[in-house]
């Protein structure tokens, strides 16, 4: 294989070579971590990678078909590229309050690995910070902005993405403060609001049950006088016609009469 150690864009030339006695016009099967590239059979024992990029990295072998059992030892294409999909993330995610804490990461792709980081807030024209991690403590509303880190290694470097930050000043923390205040607020006039009607509810309930109860003795005590006025008059009719009765019995003259 040669050369074993290639540069992104390079070509690479892979050469199968065995010992053992060959038919005519042998085919040659390649493999790549143990894998067989299908498209790779062919007459020839070299194969050329054109172009090679992070993709083409692997351990390369081949046998002769027919003969699969008796592959080659695997050979190392080792592919260097310079930094790819350099991004970054922050940790703690959510809404950043003023004298909290947080953490910038910057993550890149390289071969081989990145080496040096460096932190940068657009309109600074020095860079902020060098490293993996950029942390930022006791932040401020001035530390808003627009961060990005540079990723480089001995085969390039890139840069990812700006990362907005945007710090939560004490307008907006006496903002939300007030808000929760009024919605508290808000709660307790509605509860006592309806604890008061509640309240005139019962309260008329029990006055319209009361006056039904009084209605209702008023109705008992008239019937029971009704009744002992209809039974004394019964009483005295009865008495006058007893009384009327003996006079005409006691007094037979006026019957001669």
């Amino acid at each position: 294989m040669t050369p074993a150690t290639v540069t992104e864009g390079q070509n690479v030339t892979l050469t199968c070579i065995t010992s053992c006695p060959l038919t005519d016009n042998p085919t040659y099967i390649w493999y790549k971590n143990r894998q067989r590239l299908n498209n790779r059979n062919t007459s020839s024992n070299i194969q050329i990678l054109k172009l090679v990029s992070s993709e083409d990295r692997g351990r390369y072998s081949c046998a002769v078909e027919g003969h699969e059992d008796f592959s080659s030892p695997e050979h190392t294409v080792n592919v260097q590229y310079g930094p790819k999909n350099t991004a970054v993330s922050v940790s703690p995610s959510g809404e950043i309050m003023e004298g909290s804490s947080l953490t910038l990461f910057c993550t890149s792709d390289a071969n081989p690995p990145v080496d040096k980081y460096t932190w940068y807030k657009k309109t600074v024209t020095s860079p902020k910070a060098s490293g993996q991690r950029y942390s930022i403590t006791n932040i401020r509303s001035e530390d808003s902005g627009e961060y990005y880190c540079e990723a480089e290694n001995g085969r390039g470097s890139m840069n990812s993405t700006a990362l907005m930050i945007t710090v939560a000043g004490e307008k907006i923390l006496f903002i939300t403060a007030s808000v929760g205040i009024t919605v508290v607020v808000l709660l307790i006039i509605l509860c006592l609001s309806g604890f008061i009607w509640f309240r005139k509810r019962s309260s008329k309930s029990t006055s319209e049950t009361k006056d039904k109860a009084d209605d209702g003795l008023k109705d008992s005590m008239y019937v029971n006088l009704s009744s002992r006025i209809m039974r004394s008059s019964t009483a005295q009719t009865k008495t006058t016609d007893t009384v009327d009765d003996g006079h005409g019995d006691s007094n037979p003259i006026y019957n001669n009469l």
